[in-house]
């Protein structure tokens, strides 16, 4: 998660530059590139199958991009923004889950 934390704050200071635009897009590409990053080392430490990796980071990832449009739809509140960052966990779990092997 601290990963994640870092490759979205150097998107978003680097999305800064270019306005306003540029920050949602910097934040979202370094969200992202976190979550690739964390999918490796949880690859990596066997933490998830290598067969669930790809739904892993696909449902990762759009938990994040869901997160991301609804936390900034929803900023006149501090919940909605803090409950969304579950979404990222959520959406891998039901990425892994859907391409479950049944044993």
């Amino acid at each position: 998660m601290a990963a994640r934390q870092l490759m979205r704050t150097i998107g978003s200071m680097l999305g800064n530059a270019f306005g306003k635009t540029g920050l949602f897009i910097g934040v979202m590409v370094g969200g992202i590139s976190g979550i690739l990053v964390v999918m490796i080392l949880a690859r990596r430490f066997k933490l998830i199958e290598a067969s669930n990796h790809v739904s892993t980071l696909i449902g990762a990832t759009l938990g994040y991009l869901i997160a991301a449009v609804t936390a900034v739809n929803n900023l006149h509140t501090p919940v909605i923004p803090i409950l969304c960052v579950s979404l990222v966990g959520i959406g891998a779990v039901v990425g892994s889950f859907i391409n479950r092997q049944p044993t």
